[in-house]
């Protein structure tokens, strides 16, 4: 994979970016393509905060991954700081190839990096197939998540 590059996502990556997230039957209801201000006044917010990290696999020029990485200093487990892995997407013409673990392992290595003494994760109840990957990199499905819709 030595023609790959990741780097920290820029504004001219939120097409791709966002055509990824809205390449599955999940992402298809809830991101929209046509409208690209929400997605670039997000990634403006995450850029100017020094705990958010959304990168980007760039391949030929192509965005063909991504992931955000969250850094969340907190007063549990002794004050312990932890890292939240969200946004994680493989074009379709690079899944099974490497890429999800290499990202996965950047974002790990991160979190090592800000003295993270926890990283997690969620992923949908209904992507078994991304539950048996997060399992095979040594993630545990320790909780049960809960959200609400606002």
């Amino acid at each position: 994979m030595s023609d790959l590059e990741i780097r920290p996502a820029a504004l001219g990556d939120i097409p791709a970016i966002v055509a990824m997230l809205a390449d599955d039957p999940l992402g298809a209801q809830r991101e929209s393509p046509d409208d690209l201000a929400p997605y670039t006044a997000a990634l403006e917010r995450l850029t100017n905060d020094p705990n958010q990290h959304v990168v980007v696999a760039v391949r030929e020029d192509r965005v063909v991954g991504t992931l955000q990485l969250t850094i969340i200093p907190g007063l549990s487990r002794r004050g312990s700081t932890r890292s939240i892995i969200e946004g994680v997407r493989i074009h379709a013409d690079e899944r099974g190839s490497g890429l999800g673990t290499q990202l996965i392992e950047l974002a790990v290595d991160e979190s090592r990096r800000r003295h993270c003494q926890l990283v997690q994760l969620t992923s949908d109840a209904t992507r078994t197939d991304a539950h048996r990957f997060y399992e095979r990199l040594g993630f545990e499905a320790s909780h049960v998540g809960f959200k609400m819709s606002l």
